[in-house]
């Protein structure tokens, strides 16, 4: 892509109305725009996070076995009555129909998931099943704060799970954990994010939370650092050791809720009746698993995790191009190699942003580069075609190296 013909550009001040490091420097780099408080326009280089994250997402629920469905936002209060949530879940929109009917905007989809699911599975051989979505939600916080990381709208992946017994459910559960890490190495976020033990409110003792350690979260959680576990501060009170290994003298730190994980039991199926044959011919409730995942969420914590002074420092699966090639070149003989250069590169299948801006200084062209965060720098200009080179430097190096023109395919080869 030739960033000339990009229509969004870089903020040169501070976004006055967003405090948070991800929603001011994700505005000034021109990835999100900002509509009203805890909702955003995500633009071409936020989308394009956006696609990439959503990828990592269907590859690990489809390593589950999950079916990926698309349910509706706008949901009428009937299912809501019938779990008792209308009243009782304090973050719902609802809103008033042409037809005089009350509907909500739904912030999760247990109440619609169930009875769908109900429709098509009646005898333990349907059994287990997965079945996710990723779409936006709604919640009506009373305070959107955090810039992404707590909106009021928000895209989600939630995925449901359906059992006959609880050795199924436990099973299926520890897979979605392994599933769940699988996603945060991809995205750059393992070496920070710990399984965190949580209150699990109306479903279960405990829930899991995939917390992400950094000084920008609004959880605190206690690590214990020889299994890797985490407590949720909220649970401290009647968990104050390690859950797995009985350590005593837990890590305090500061972390960013990026997933949750709850085993809701017969919660969601006995509302709605939802009951099959087993294979002794008798009737039994369903057991469901709840496995949710911001998608803007995460995209939010990487960046408050994936930085340095002068912006973004993007992991590669998820960067928007893997490399932003700045043409420093004077005179039409120089633009024409730099353009050489791109399309060379997007034949080996490199994802490019070609800084074809000819009005701006170089400074300005090095600042935009370390803003964005692409995991590589190229230059070229006339020095380094004097050398019939171009500098490539990673993103969070100081220093780059010069690679020679004719030994691009072989260098990108092998990196």
């Amino acid at each position: 892509m030739r960033q000339s013909q990009l229509f969004t550009h870089s903020l040169k001040e501070l976004p006055k109305d967003e405090t948070s490091f991800n929603a001011q420097t994700l505005m000034r780099a021109g990835f999100i725009d900002k509509s009203s408080a805890g909702v955003y326009t995500y633009l071409p280089l936020g989308l394009r996070v956006i696609q990439k994250i959503q990828t990592i997402v269907r590859q690990e629920m489809a390593s589950l076995g999950a079916q990926e469905v698309l349910m509706p936002s706008l949901t009428t209060e009937e299912p809501w009555k019938q779990t008792g949530r209308l009243t009782s879940f304090d973050v719902l929109f609802k809103t008033i129909g042409a037809d005089k009917k009350s509907y909500v905007l739904a912030p999760t989809h247990e109440e619609l998931v169930t009875p769908l699911v109900k429709k098509f599975v009646q005898s333990y051989r349907d059994l287990p099943l997965g079945v996710y979505q990723i779409q936006t939600k709604f919640r009506n916080e009373l305070r959107a704060k955090s810039g992404l990381l707590r909106g009021r709208e928000f895209l989600m992946k939630d995925l449901y799970s359906f059992h006959l017994d609880q050795d199924d459910l436990n099973a299926y559960y520890l897979q979605a954990q392994k599933a769940y890490f699988q996603i945060f190495k991809r995205c750059g976020l393992l070496d920070q994010t710990y399984l965190t033990f949580a209150s699990g409110g109306a479903f279960c003792q405990y829930s899991h939370e995939f917390q992400a350690v950094t000084e920008a979260g609004e959880d605190i959680i206690h690590i214990c650092e020889d299994c890797n576990l985490a407590i949720n501060k909220e649970i401290i009170s009647e968990q104050s050791v390690c859950p797995n290994c009985g350590r005593k003298d837990l890590l305090e730190r500061k972390a960013i809720e990026i997933g949750n994980i709850f085993k809701l039991g017969v919660r969601f199926s006995k509302a709605f009746d939802f009951m099959v044959t087993g294979s002794d011919g008798a009737k039994q409730p369903v057991l469901m698993g709840c496995y949710g995942l911001g998608i803007t969420r995460l995209m939010g914590a990487i960046v408050e995790v994936n930085h340095d002074n002068q912006g973004l420092i993007w992991p590669k699966e998820i960067a928007p191009f893997k490399a932003h090639l700045i043409d420093l070149t004077t005179g039409d003989s120089g633009h024409n190699q730099a353009e050489k250069l791109y399309d060379l590169l997007v034949r080996l299948g490199m994802e490019v942003l070609l800084d074809d801006r000819r009005h701006l200084p170089a400074g300005t062209k090095f600042a935009d580069a370390d803003l964005i965060g692409c995991p590589y720098r190229l230059v070229i200009s006339d020095k380094t075609l004097s050398q019939k080179s171009f500098e490539i430097k990673r993103r969070q190096d100081t220093a780059g190296r010069l690679v020679a023109i004719d030994q691009v395919s072989a260098y990108f080869g092998s990196n």
